[in-house]
């Protein structure tokens, strides 16, 4: 484990802006309790609490992934409109202390999902 420092800063802040998921046009996420997370020169990540994400167009898969910042993370493939995008999505169920924020949120890539801050 790694602690964040000046060399990799990360910053976990609540975003006041209602942040909404979509993929092809279904919602797959919407909340007004997403945290921002901010790592190094990477560009900002929205962690989604789960409870504000609809489970049951996820479907867990094999892949996992260590960050030496965060931990482990977990991935989801989402089904929707008949396609399947695998990997969507990443989790960290147990992350490391300092992350501990980010535990039971889900983040999408954007190449694959439409994030949105919407009014």
């Amino acid at each position: 484990m790694k602690l964040p420092g000046p060399d990799h800063p990360i910053t976990i802040t609540p975003n006041p802006k209602r942040v909404r998921v979509t993929a092809d046009g279904v919602v797959i996420a919407e909340t007004t309790h997403a945290l921002t997370l901010k790592e190094a020169s990477y560009p900002a990540v929205q962690y989604v609490p789960r409870q504000d994400a609809n489970m049951e167009l996820l479907a867990r898969t094999e892949r996992t992934t260590h960050c030496p910042y965060k931990g482990d993370a977990n991935y989801f493939s989402i089904k929707a409109n008949g396609r399947t995008l695998d990997n969507a999505i990443w989790t960290y169920e147990t992350p490391f202390p300092a992350m501990a924020e980010i535990t039971n949120h889900l983040a999408f890539y954007p190449d694959k999902v439409k994030i949105e801050e919407v009014a």
